[in-house]
């Protein structure tokens, strides 16, 4: 490779994470938080490369995953998993020839299965829309409302095709920009050939409204234990309701997703624990009266004991 290609040739970046919320900051200029579903050690990788507008990247997650997700302004976020099974996007499940799509600027969630990968390109949307002008094309207005939309399969397996071919190139030396112009054509393409999706059942806003209220009142009352009683008062629903509207909208049940969400808070809490707190500290805190049972579970969820996760200096300050 010459000195000119070296010079305008993309930039590479992988990076591993063996914990969710680590790997979640892990994607530049992403606002990401994830909540670790499945149980056990959690692995992550990231293959990332930026262009001049544009940011391509494949990501692996391990374990299941509830992801809370907002994409840097002005932009607009394409998604294409591998796979679709168990994968829902702000309570919607997947389709074959789903593809995700979500504007900058905009908090989405995510809820991804166990041993996941999915294709990600980020463009910003003045060179989106500066691509379409050139090639004649307008562009649908419903990639910026709809998160999840229908598309031929030859043309997501061509999109998917061209993103692993720049990730694992081993010499990059197309010049950045002629990488970027095949890659704005591809997803001219995509957004042409999109179809509309199979229509919501009439169930789900009122399934994803009783969701998002539980979510609101858990965040709200995290530090001390949440019955199921008051989740239906707080909802207006029985306790069969409020299992179906968790189970569509999220995967799993309200109690788990009630343990779960703590779970995940502690583990938080322990990583960024300053020197003087212990874990019996940040565990009563967060609501775990019976320190046995929350150190089993823990480790159960997670693949390590609480006191592992305590940041390194803590834990050796404690051995002293």
């Amino acid at each position: 490779m010459t000195t000119l290609d070296n010079a305008f040739a993309p930039k590479r970046c992988v990076q591993e994470a063996f914990d969710a919320d680590e790997h979640a900051q892990n994607l530049t200029r992403w606002q990401q938080e994830y909540d670790q579903l499945s149980p056990g050690s959690f692995y992550g990788r990231l293959d990332e490369v930026a262009l001049e507008t544009m940011q391509v990247f494949k990501e692996h997650t391990g374990q299941a995953l509830r992801q809370q997700c907002r994409v840097w302004p002005n932009s607009l976020w394409i998604g294409i998993p591998t796979t679709r099974h168990g994968t829902r996007i702000n309570g919607q499940a997947l389709s074959e020839g789903d593809v995700m799509c979500r504007p900058g600027g905009q908090d989405f969630e995510l809820v991804t299965p166990e041993g996941f990968d999915i294709y990600g390109l980020v463009i910003q949307l003045p060179a989106l829309a500066e691509a379409a002008k050139r090639q004649g094309m307008s562009l649908d207005t419903g990639w910026h409302v709809m998160p999840r939309r229908q598309a031929a399969t030859e043309t997501l397996n061509a999109v998917a095709f061209l993103i692993e071919r720049l990730l694992t190139s081993q010499t990059l030396a197309i010049a950045s920009h002629i990488h970027q112009d095949i890659l704005l054509m591809a997803l001219l393409e995509l957004l042409q050939a999109e179809q509309p999706s199979a229509e919501l059942p009439p169930s789900y806003a009122h399934r994803k409204e009783v969701v998002d209220r539980v979510k609101r009142y858990v965040d709200e009352h995290m530090d001390g234990p949440v019955t199921m009683d008051e989740l239906c008062q707080l909802t207006h629903v029985s306790r069969r309701t409020l299992q179906y509207s968790f189970t569509a909208i999220l995967g799993i049940s309200p109690l788990q997703y009630l343990r779960l969400t703590r779970l995940n808070r502690v583990r938080r809490a322990l990583r960024a624990a300053s020197p003087e707190q212990s874990v019996t500290e940040i565990a009563t805190y967060w609501g775990f009266w019976h320190l046995g049972q929350f150190a089993h579970d823990y480790k159960q969820q997670f693949g390590e004991c609480p006191s592992h996760t305590l940041n390194p200096k803590v834990s050796l300050a404690k051995g002293r």
